[in-house]
C-alpha cells in the first residue's frame, strides 16, 4: 500500500485512492505522463510542494509500483523517475480529471501553469472533430522544454523531446501560448515557424472549456 492510511474499502475506486489519493500524488503522475524527469525537474513543475513531501510521495508511489527510478542512457546518464506500465495506465484518468476540472473556477492569486501541465491541458481540451483528416506534427518550445505533438486520424499524441521535421514550430512560454489559445491574446507575442495555415488550425484544435 502506498501510504499508512487506507479507506479499508474493497471497492476498486477506494483501492485506487489508497494508492494515488494522497496530496500531490496524481500531480506527480501528471508530471511523468509525457516522459521521465529528474527530481529537480519535478520540483520545477510542482514549485509549491516541499522537497521532503515530494520525496515521500515518490517513495510511496515507487513502493506501490506506480513509478520507478532509472538511469537515462549515455550521454545523459541522469537519474530519473518514470511511470511503470501500470502507472502509465493512469494517463486516461489524469486526462479525464483535467477535462472535468477545466470547467471549475481558476484558483486565486498568481497560480502558474507549468510546461507539462500546459501540454496535458492541450490533451485535455483536444477536439477530434476539429482535427478532421489532419495529419501534422508540431514542436512546442516552451522555455528550455521541447515537446512533440502529432495529430493523426483524429488523435493527438504528445511526448517530451524535439520533433523530427515538424510542420510547425511554436516558441513561447506556456503562459503566453495559453493566453493566445484561450484568452484572446494576439499571436504576435509568440514565434511561429512553418505553415501559417496549420498554426491557425492548431489554435482551433483546443477550444476553451465552458465553466460548469
Amino acid at each position: 500500500m502506498a501510504t499508512m492510511r487506507t479507506y479499508g474499502d474493497r471497492c476498486g475506486v477506494a483501492r485506487a485512492l489508497d494508492v494515488v489519493g494522497e496530496r500531490w500524488a496524481l500531480l506527480i503522475v501528471r508530471e511523468l505522463v509525457l516522459g521521465p524527469k529528474r527530481f529537480s525537474d519535478l520540483r520545477g513543475g510542482l514549485p509549491r510542494v516541499a522537497p521532503d513531501v515530494l520525496s515521500q510521495r515518490l517513495r510511496e508511489l515507487e513502493g506501490a509500483g506506480v513509478l520507478r527510478r532509472t538511469t537515462l542512457p549515455p550521454p545523459s546518464g541522469a537519474r530519473v523517475y518514470e511511470l511503470t506500465e501500470w502507472g502509465q495506465e493512469l494517463e486516461p484518468l489524469v486526462i479525464g480529471l483535467g477535462r472535468w476540472g477545466s470547467r471549475a473556477p481558476f484558483p486565486g492569486g498568481d497560480a502558474d501553469l507549468g510546461t507539462d501541465a500546459f501540454v496535458i491541458a492541450l490533451k485535455t481540451l483536444f477536439d477530434p472533430a476539429a482535427a478532421g483528416g489532419l495529419d501534422a506534427t508540431f514542436e512546442l518550445r516552451l522555455g528550455d522544454d521541447r515537446f512533440r505533438l502529432a495529430v493523426r486520424d483524429g488523435v493527438l499524441s504528445a511526448a517530451r523531446g524535439a520533433a523530427e521535421a515538424p510542420d510547425v514550430v511554436i516558441e513561447a512560454d506556456s503562459g503566453e501560448l495559453a493566453a493566445v489559445l484561450w484568452h484572446g491574446a494576439s499571436p504576435d507575442a509568440i514565434s511561429v515557424e512553418g505553415n501559417a495555415a496549420l498554426f491557425r488550425l492548431f489554435r482551433a484544435l483546443f477550444p476553451a472549456p465552458v465553466q460548469a
